[in-house]
């Protein structure tokens, strides 16, 4: 049976109530001596840190990278036990910074603790083992019996146990009866393993509402970021007139910050080409997001950050369909 290492960050599925509510306590082995029966083949424990996703943040992010880059020769697998609230963003970045991983690494949580005796954290445990043993080389979430690509992945639901999905790509697989059935004949990425330790996080997400000033965009500027991702409406429309949101983002762009658009819709692409109201931030040399998710926006855009200060290849980064997270016409 494949080697698995079964790496613990905490979340809902390790929390135990304590005066203040629940608290991520759990250790790797003690999530595991929660499945019943247990899980075949050779499962080693890593308790990397226990925290709630709320607080997860770019230091984790590589910590994570980086128990993964140093360990993941010894096993054929890794399962990374972690919050559901941030998972999508943890999931599309390591997609970025670790290119063409040779083994999978699959993520997954639960809407309820495992000490509880209703809870989904078993079921969700025990398919991401049997996905790490099953899968090619990649990042993944499973959950709730769906395994999705890592750079493809949202939390739609806030309590339901199916929490996430696959936003403009197929499920990789599906989860039955603690077997990892392949929907897409999933095969291993083409080129060499790329590890990819630098990101800057100084990346702003700005969801755009009827009223935004342009004030409030070119603030970012002050705020010393040096990426923005903006949630425009629909296929891409932003504000022209009274409040020229479109003017605000030629301002960024002309002091060298990179502006990726993408859309408040969660399925379907995004494109400034369409509307009159958007065709001045093409022309300006926006970055259309195309079907990417917004946390894959966001997180390929703090990674390309780390790799270069030439907004040139930031954009041609931003286009390029990397690990599967867009769609290239």
């Amino acid at each position: 049976m494949p080697r698995i290492l079964l790496i613990a960050t905490g979340g809902t599925i390790a929390c135990v109530p304590s005066p203040d509510g629940l608290a991520p306590s759990l250790s790797a082995t003690q999530l595991l001596s929660y499945l019943s029966p247990a899980p075949q083949g050779e499962i080693a424990c890593l308790d990397l840190f226990n925290m709630d996703s709320s607080n997860i943040q770019p230091e984790e992010w590589r910590l994570m990278a980086k128990a993964i880059l140093e360990r993941g020769a010894q096993y054929d697998g890794i399962v990374i036990t972690h919050g559901t609230d941030t998972m999508a963003y943890t999931a599309s970045m390591l997609t970025f910074m670790l290119q063409n991983l040779p083994i999978p690494v699959v993520l997954t949580g639960a809407q309820y603790p495992i000490l509880r005796p209703d809870s989904d954290g078993k079921a969700n445990l025990s398919g991401a083992v049997a996905a790490a043993q099953a899968l090619p080389g990649g990042i993944y979430i499973a959950f709730g019996n769906a395994v999705i690509r890592g750079c493809r992945a949202v939390k739609t639901r806030t309590t339901s146990l199916n929490a996430f999905e696959s936003i403009n790509a197929p499920y990789i697989g599906t989860i039955m009866e603690g077997k990892f059935i392949n929907l897409t004949n999933e095969t291993k990425a083409p080129g060499a393993f790329q590890y990819y330790p630098d990101i800057d996080p100084r990346v702003a997400l700005m969801k755009l509402i009827p009223g935004t000033t342009p004030r409030q965009l070119t603030a970012l500027a002050d705020c010393h970021m040096r990426g923005v991702v903006v949630e425009a409406f629909g296929l891409g429309g932003v504000s022209n007139f009274r409040r020229d949101h479109a003017e605000a983002l030629q301002q960024l762009m002309a002091q060298g910050i990179p502006v990726v658009l993408t859309s408040q819709c969660l399925y379907e692409a995004s494109t400034p080409d369409i509307y009159e109201v958007s065709r001045p931030l093409k022309e300006a040399g926006v970055i259309s997001a195309g079907d990417m998710t917004t946390e894959a926006a966001v997180t390929k855009l703090m990674w390309g950050l780390g790799q270069t200060k030439d907004t040139e290849r930031i954009r041609a980064f931003m286009r390029q369909n990397l690990c599967g997270e867009i769609s290239i016409p």
